[in-house]
């Protein structure tokens, strides 16, 4: 729309306004004085296709995205702590501080002798579980491992997850307890990868959400019974002392994991078998699994599908052909149930 309106443009516009009995040569006084108005013109230009861009949700930036999205009642979700569980080989104090890699945690909550809850000092997901190093000494520690993630931390909300949230919200309105208002305030609590929704799954008033965690992975028990309590407290269920509307009594449960066995007949090039390739084949069904997890929220069902499979397979190096391939021992797709999610088991090459 503005990519003509140049400074060239604006220039010659206004030369050929001039009567040619005048000079209008470059360097001449009439170019001289009517050049910086059109280069002023020009930057004017740039910055109303800058405000034009911002205008709109699908170009704007994301500063500019934000204040679209409070239009609608949206806000940004906030980078979270993750929530894990620790072992050790005495009670250690509440506040007592341990590292892992390059992260710091602090005791927060007893759950049993030995076993703590403890709370990452810094904001985002953490992948590596294993030996915590105490900061201070403790008397009498020997052993302190970090063994659970029980609610993983979360980045702030990244531009595109933003902007998917805002086209949601016009597809599907959000009201009064329906299947956009679970789904819109189930998603915004920590650790939350998707929900399935179940309205009257047990009778009038009853209502199911299934969880998939932010990993994509099956939700700890710690995050389900958080989530409960967070939408309908188990104890005053129905009463709406929770996000759930009067009379809403609702359930949490979280996806349950379907192991995935594959055997297939690959060829190799020269020089390659299957256990040098192993990890590498077991790495790309992996990330074929977890795109599969992330839909799920979206899905009726995850099909896995062979030609996926051996698709992806072929891109590897030292993979020259493959045939036969079956899944769980079928020659044909797998169709999951609608509220598991898929996990590798045994690959057979």
């Amino acid at each position: 729309m503005f990519d003509d309106l140049t400074f060239e443009y604006f220039l010659e516009s206004m030369l050929e306004r001039v009567p040619n009995s005048f000079d209008k040569r470059e360097g001449s006084i009439i170019y001289n004085a009517l050049a910086p108005a059109a280069a002023e013109m020009a930057e004017l230009v740039i910055l109303l296709s800058i405000f034009y861009d911002e205008s709109y949700v699908d170009t704007a930036s994301y500063n500019y995205l934000v204040r679209k999205c409070k239009e609608r009642g949206i806000t940004p979700n906030d980078a979270t702590n993750a929530i894990v569980k620790g072992e050790f080989n005495i009670d250690v104090a509440i506040g007592s501080r341990f590292s892992l890699d390059n992260l710091n945690y602090v005791v927060t909550e007893k759950v049993s002798t030995g076993v703590f809850k403890l709370k990452c000092e810094d904001t985002g997901p953490i992948f590596n579980l294993g030996k915590l190093i105490p900061i201070e000494y403790i008397e009498g520690l020997e052993t302190a491992q970090l063994i659970e993630i029980l609610i993983n931390g979360e980045y702030d909300e990244d531009e595109e997850s933003l902007r998917k949230r805002y086209y949601d919200s016009l597809e599907s309105e959000a009201f009064g307890g329906n299947i956009s208002d679970y789904k819109e305030k189930v998603n915004k609590l920590q650790d939350i990868g998707g929900v399935k929704v179940y309205p009257v799954w047990n009778g009038g008033g009853t209502v199911k959400l299934v969880l998939i965690n932010s990993s994509y992975d099956t939700p700890s028990t710690e995050l389900i019974n958080q989530t409960q309590e967070k939408i309908d407290p188990i104890q005053n269920q129905g009463k709406g002392l929770g996000v759930a509307p009067i009379g809403h009594i609702v359930t949490v449960v979280g996806v349950e994991k379907i192991s995935v066995n594959i055997n297939t007949n690959i060829t190799y090039q020269d020089g390659w078998n299957f256990e040098e390739l192993k990890s590498s084949i077991e790495q790309t069904i992996d990330d074929y699994f977890k795109e599969l997890n992330k839909t799920w929220s979206d899905k009726e069902n995850i099909i896995v599908r062979v030609s996926q499979i051996e698709t992806r397979l072929l891109d590897l190096e030292g993979v020259l052909d493959i045939e036969n391939t079956t899944i769980n021992g079928n020659a044909s797709n797998l169709t999951i149930d609608k509220d598991s999610i898929v996990t590798r088991g045994d690959i057979v090459g």
